[in-house]
């Protein structure tokens, strides 16, 4: 492991050696639970970033349980990743006496028609088996509340919204001595996040993979920068290399927040298909894309989204699209059309050649920024 000294205000907030989190991913609809298990939290943690669990695709026992497994491999802090959208958490949680697995056939059932005409179609034209796939109505997704409390209970270091403005439960997270960080697309959401009290904020530009939003990284960050100011601002979108991290610590930011680049790692949760996916991909191989949440996000791209756009059909709501996608999607890998399926994803890809464990991300990404800052730089820029 390098020996190297990078920091920032961020690692002595955060207790972390190297100003770099991975990403809280969450499943991508094709079989993994998440994209940011234990493994790869530890792999981070224990190499001076600070690993995120992807607590979006377990239930809130399942998510507990994850965290006290963390806590077995590893003594350094860690953050916890949940999605919190507005009109669930202002519903809700779903009753935990009613937590029940359900098929996601019956699901379909309910669509609109339109949507369950054209789902009818796909499978017919195709020849797709039926789905398998079921739902369990006790996600941490559902129950954000639930999630919360045992978050709060664990005493998590780091929570982290990776949808929503988690405004809402700062001040509890504050009592049991836990940082919030809340992600944001736009200045004017990163400002909104910085004035509900979250410690940080993520600026996550158009590039990235998974939820994204429609401003470049390069245009977003010093706005985030001010709007949040005085809140510290991680970058997030497009930083796969120690160019990308040095760049981001230019523009001002305390950190980075990295996906794609780990989900193509060792530990990463994705599927090997998916992993090879990524490596296979140039910077102009992802789209952005409601087919798979309703909300506009980035993946690898693949067939599907030809056939959604083909479509003319609104999205659904969160998370009614995210069913319809996820049985759509067990029906491709259930029949084996590997062309139809691919990875939440950013255009950082392009810079992904291979496979490898997460630590030796974490110390190669130190050792270009070190070289950066202090070698190439002096020699290259003159200032005065």
């Amino acid at each position: 492991m390098t020996t190297q000294t990078l920091r920032t205000p961020l690692c002595d907030m955060l207790g972390i050696e190297y100003p770099i989190l991975s990403a809280g991913m969450g499943p991508s609809l094709i079989g993994e639970t998440t994209g940011a298990p234990v493994e790869l939290v530890v792999a981070v943690s224990e190499a001076g970033g600070l690993g995120v669990l992807g607590g979006a695709g377990y239930t809130v026992e399942e998510m507990r349980d994850a965290i006290r497994e963390i806590r077995k491999q590893t003594d350094k802090p860690f953050g916890v990743d949940l999605l919190l959208p507005a009109q669930q958490v202002a519903s809700g949680d779903a009753p935990a006496e009613n937590t029940r697995e359900i098929p996601l056939k019956d699901i379909l059932q309910t669509l609109p028609d339109r949507h369950r005409e054209w789902f009818l179609r796909i499978q017919n034209e195709l020849d797709l088996p039926d789905t398998e796939a079921v739902l369990s109505s006790g996600t941490t997704t559902a129950r954000p509340h639930a999630a919360i409390e045992a978050c709060i209970d664990e005493q998590v270091p780091l929570f982290c919204a990776g949808l929503g403005n988690p405004g809402f439960m700062v001040e509890a997270a504050h009592q049991a001595g836990m940082k919030v960080l809340g992600i944001a697309g736009n200045s004017k959401n990163a400002g909104r996040i910085a004035k509900g009290g979250a410690d940080l904020v993520v600026a996550q530009g158009h590039e990235a993979g998974g939820h994204t939003g429609r401003v470049g990284s390069m245009a977003l960050w010093p706005q985030a920068i001010d709007a949040a100011a005085p809140t510290p601002v991680l970058a997030a979108g497009g930083i796969g290399d120690g160019r990308g991290l040095a760049a981001a610590l230019a523009m001002g930011c305390v950190g980075v927040w990295v996906g794609t680049r780990f989900l193509a790692s060792n530990e990463g949760g994705a599927l090997d298909l998916q992993k090879q996916a990524i490596v296979q991909a140039t910077d102009e191989d992802t789209r952005r894309t409601t087919i798979y949440t309703g909300k506009t996000s980035r993946a690898t791209y693949n067939r599907f989204h030809d056939l959604w756009e083909e479509s003319n059909l609104e999205p659904l709501r969160f998370p009614v699209q995210v069913m319809l996608a996820s049985a759509i999607v067990d029906m491709f890998n259930r029949a084996g059309k590997v062309e139809y399926v691919g990875p939440f994803a950013g255009q950082v890809s392009g810079l992904i050649h291979e496979i490898k464990p997460a630590a030796q991300i974490v110390e190669d990404m130190v050792e270009e920024t070190v070289d950066i800052l202090t070698r190439r730089l002096p020699e290259n820029v003159t200032a005065s």
